[in-house]
């Protein structure tokens, strides 16, 4: 059953397992993802973080004999969908910035050459005052 409930992570991941005894015949039982040998793609911190479960070996089995039911079932699912999102997300990022970088060479291609700005109109001097105001008094803004 163990395997059976791991097979959605075996597709992914090369996985590891950590065993533990504790007390008062206690089990942490780690599952560790790393990633398959020759395998595309970089894993997000995320994905590789190990799953560890302590319980009683009898409770840890009843979770696996639930299946895609149990907690570690739904949390490899769970992982499986975000991995999923992840790659999805991705491919949508890369998608769109080649895209927007054939759009920037069309843009540049088709654009008419910009006019030289003119020289000809006098520029407002910063210093100089409004028609109305006064030399002795402050500017007003209304």
């Amino acid at each position: 059953m163990l395997i059976a409930n791991l097979l959605p992570l075996l597709h992914r991941y090369s996985l590891g397992f950590d065993l533990v005894a504790g007390p008062d015949d206690t089990v942490t039982l780690t599952v560790i993802p790393r990633r398959i040998e020759g395998g595309k793609g970089s894993l997000e911190a995320g994905e590789i973080r190990p799953i560890s479960i302590t319980a009683s070996a009898a409770e840890i089995d009843a979770e696996f004999a639930r299946g895609t039911d149990g907690a570690l079932g739904q949390l490899i699912a769970t992982r499986k969908t975000l991995a999923d999102q992840i790659a999805d997300q991705r491919a949508a990022a890369e998608a769109a910035k080649a895209a927007s970088a054939e759009a920037a060479k069309t843009k540049a291609a088709t654009a008419p050459p910009k006019p030289a700005p003119s020289s000809t109109s006098p520029q407002p001097s910063p210093a100089a005052l409004p028609a109305e105001a006064k030399s002795n008094e402050p500017a007003s803004l209304w």
